[in-house]
């Protein structure tokens, strides 16, 4: 199997999954190392611009955790988790991916 790339949590996407049931949160992350192997829109797929999702459908709930990608190191890919949230609809909400957007820059700008 290709390993695509490695997964980072920032601050708040760390927060967002501490704060979510054990078994949920567990979902959540095996889908994210899935991802890392697997090409497959059901688990990670491309919003707009530079932003992208995990997704996982767990339980009856919809959680996703929007993501930017870092290919500036030639040897290793990552992918960085910026915040996540609860979906009521499959749908995420265009102040979320603007969130996303300016938390890549500031990280771009950081870095």
């Amino acid at each position: 199997m290709i390993h695509r790339f490695e997964v980072e949590l920032l601050e708040q996407a760390f927060e967002f999954l501490k704060s979510l049931n054990a078994k949920h949160r567990n979902k959540i992350l095996q889908n994210m190392d899935r991802s890392k192997f697997h090409t497959d829109p059901k688990l990670f797929k491309k919003l707009e611009g530079e932003i992208w999702e995990f997704r996982t459908l767990y339980s009856g709930f919809q959680y996703r955790l929007l993501a930017f990608w870092d290919k500036t190191d030639k040897t290793e890919t990552i992918v960085f988790a910026t915040h996540g949230m609860v979906k009521k609809t499959s749908k995420v909400d265009k102040k979320e991916i603007d969130k996303a957007e300016r938390i890549r820059q500031q990280y771009l700008k950081d870095k």
